[in-house]
């Protein structure tokens, strides 16, 4: 277990924008920073970050919290293991207290596996630089390659011996089970033994977008056409090819500089680059480009060069992977290599500063390029130059902006020497076929659901939050027993839990805020004179300094109107408790807590989206009321609120209990008769509350 001050101490240490910063390219917007979701798949930024706060709050997806739950919510980590990955991070050391047999085996397996990767790139490398074997073999064919040590260091290269178990065998030496190592593909069982799956390759750490080893690339030295060229690790728990892009996690800094991400293919293409200066490179590591890493790129720009190979069938092969891009909204140029040459061997035959002018002069349009290319191989052929206007049509349906689409039509058509009209229809065809497809198959999505009656459950040793995006309070079980008589109630108890809410931001935003509350004096010796004093000498009352906290907490007491929703609740227990202890606490205190179901709601309620300029006064002479400034009518304004909304709860109760009654008194019951001169005599008192509350708010209140 973590000890409490150690969590407090990582997060007073959080710079939540570097955090974030590693997934999201952020830009400043006034005093927070705002960039597009990485949880959902959005075109126009709704995630914010407010690091005077240390939130952040996605309005597409509704999540939101500290920087913890950041790491929670995108990395699937647990408490502790967000917590640990940012005390690594700023550099604080974690000493746990003793923990339990039950709670050391419930620890995931992931920071295990995580470790084990880390072994293994260190081992791979050293087999590289001091083996006989690396050195004869694996670094001759990177010298070969033209590639510098700084480069093959920067990228963590290595190599797997050319035998059947030695990392195998070296690994378990280490302390690393069996299990393990067969979890992330670096062994293979056979017969009740274990193989090394990557011997006798030259070994590319993969890494995630914060630098982690998470997987490994294996390429063959050898001649034999019967194995294949390249292996990657297979899908793990730490590893879903889909989502990964080779070199992100060095290219960063440099895409978010330049606002463009080069697009590779291969290891190789990447070290090359970084060895020629160019940094803003990635890799999709030979595998088609993927929907998940598309999003990956678009986290941090929009704009999208990719270096082709000279090769024409590769160039084919590449093209739906770009129609995919344009799909996404990015903005795709392509630069095309020599015949023979690829971005590695090419950066080889030239000086850096030829490189870089090669792919900013040769840089063209996609849908142009598209247009230039299949044209030149359909010819004169109508069969062939058909194929090829419906595939370029394809690209431009896919654009998702209707203007930029637009112009894309009207370019094509003039290059082709055919009526814009033609082609328009031509891409409503192919949208809708798009669209007949989607819906196909999002019923047999829910047809298979249907049949399997279950709900998919969370991957092994992942420990998943709970859901913090149902803010209604429990639904009492008389209500869920006759739901359709009870609408009203319904909408009363999300009126309530809308309320609790409020008064709850008000205590998180204000709590520290101090007041002075008018007291009255306890040293006059009688009423009387009291009286006299005053009517000869008036007296300012006496005033009591107080925090924002201690006195709503006072009030909430007085009103005896408990709180229904869970996670207010628990909000209003860390206060009593801190306040009890002679402290408030802050907005960071409470997304310490181990107890993330509060994160969210602490989040929503902290994050104001829209302000009003701090010069809005100044240049428009207006100057509207602050909540700041108002804070105990807001406070008794709320309270008095969630009084109403009790007292419309318990009229309609009672109302339903002398409907029920009816009958029975109707009959002469005597029980029945007393029950309902109980009611009407509740009912009498709720009515003078109403009118109370009603005189508060200087208005008549309607039943």
């Amino acid at each position: 277990m973590i000890p409490p001050h150690l969590v407090d101490q990582v997060i007073q240490a959080v710079v939540i924008e570097d955090v974030v910063g590693d997934y999201v390219e952020l830009k400043k917007s006034g005093s927070s920073f705002r960039g597009l979701s990485p949880f959902t798949n959005e075109k126009t930024p709704s995630f914010y970050v407010l690091p005077e706060k240390g939130i952040f709050k996605c309005f597409s997806s509704g999540k939101g919290g500290s920087a913890v739950n950041f790491l929670m919510e995108l990395e699937k980590y647990s408490f502790p293991e967000a917590i640990k990955q940012l005390a690594q991070r700023y550099g604080i050391e974690i000493e746990e207290e003793e923990v339990s047999p039950e709670q050391r085996a419930a620890l995931t397996e992931r920071e295990s596996l995580i470790a084990l990767n880390a072994w293994a790139q260190q081992w791979f490398t050293k087999q590289l630089n001091e083996s006989e074997e690396g050195q004869a073999i694996a670094l001759t064919y990177f010298q070969s390659r033209g590639f510098r040590p700084d480069i093959l260091k920067k990228f963590n290269v290595g190599y797997c011996p050319d035998q059947w178990e030695s990392m195998s065998l070296a690994a378990q030496d280490a302390g690393y089970t069996k299990e393990r190592l067969l979890a992330l593909g670096l062994s293979k069982d056979k017969d009740g033994r274990l193989w090394d799956f990557f011997k006798g390759r030259v070994m590319f750490p993969i890494r995630d977008v914060t630098g982690r080893f998470i997987a490994f690339g294996g390429r063959t030295l050898r001649n034999d056409k019967q194995s294949a060229k390249y292996f990657n690790s297979p899908e793990s728990i730490l590893y879903h090819k889909s989502d990964v892009l080779f070199g992100i996690h060095l290219a960063k800094p440099a895409i978010a500089k330049e606002d463009r991400v080069l697009l590779v293919e291969g290891y190789t293409d990447v070290m090359a680059m970084h060895q020629a200066g160019i940094e803003h490179v990635v890799s999709s590591s030979g595998t088609a480009l993927t929907d998940g890493q598309i999003k990956l790129v678009r986290r941090y720009t929009k704009n999208v060069t990719v270096l082709f190979d000279g090769d024409a069938a590769g160039i084919r092969a590449s093209l739906r992977g770009v129609d995919l891009l344009l799909a996404e909204g990015m903005n795709v140029q392509v630069v095309l290599f020599p015949d023979g040459d690829d971005p590695d061997s090419f950066s080889k035959k030239v000086s850096s500063e030829e490189l870089k002018r090669h792919i900013t002069s040769e840089a063209k349009d996609f849908v142009a390029f598209k247009m230039e290319l299949l044209s030149q191989e359909a010819g004169d052929d109508p069969v062939k130059r058909a194929e090829m206007i419906h595939s370029v049509m394809e690209s431009i349906a896919a654009i998702p902006d209707g203007i930029q689409q637009g112009v894309y039509l009207k370019l094509a058509a003039e290059d082709l020497g055919m009526p814009e009209a033609t082609l328009q229809l031509e891409i409503n065809k192919i949208q809708r076929l798009k669209l007949v497809q989607e819906q196909k198959a999002a019923k047999r999505d829910a047809f298979r659901q249907r049949q399997a009656g279950i709900q998919t459950a969370p991957p092994s040793g992942v420990q998943i939050p709970s859901t913090w995006t149902d803010d209604r309070a429990p639904i009492p079980a008389d209500l869920e027993s006759s739901p359709a008589a009870n609408a009203d109630q319904r909408m009363a108890l999300d009126h309530r839990t809308v309320l609790e809410h409020d008064l709850i931001r008000l205590l998180i935003l204000y709590g520290t805020e101090t007041l002075f509350v008018d007291i009255e004096s306890e040293d006059q010796e009688n009423e009387n004179q009291v009286e006299s004093d005053a009517a000869e000498h008036p007296k300012k009352p006496e005033q009591l300094e107080v925090s924002f906290a201690e006195l709503m907490l006072h009030h909430l007491e007085e009103t005896e109107v408990p709180m229904q929703d869970a996670h207010c609740q628990k909000i209003l227990a860390i206060f009593q408790s801190s306040i009890a202890a002679g402290r408030v606490p802050s907005s960071l205190d409470l997304l310490s807590q181990p107890d993330t179901s509060v994160h969210q709601l602490v989040t929503d309620l902290s994050f104001i989206k829209d302000i009003v300029s701090e010069r809005w006064g100044e240049v428009h002479q207006i100057y509207p009321a602050r909540e700041a400034d108002q804070l105990h009518k807001a406070m008794m304004d709320s309270m008095h609120q969630l009084k109403l909304n009790v007292n419309r709860q318990e009229i309609q109760r009672i109302q339903e209990g002398l409907i029920a009654l009816s009958k029975e008194v109707d009959a002469g019951d005597d029980t029945a008769i007393h029950g309902m001169r109980d009611l009407l005599e509740k009912r009498k008192q709720l009515d003078a509350q109403k009118r109370e509350i009603a005189r508060y708010f200087g208005s008549t209140i309607l039943p």
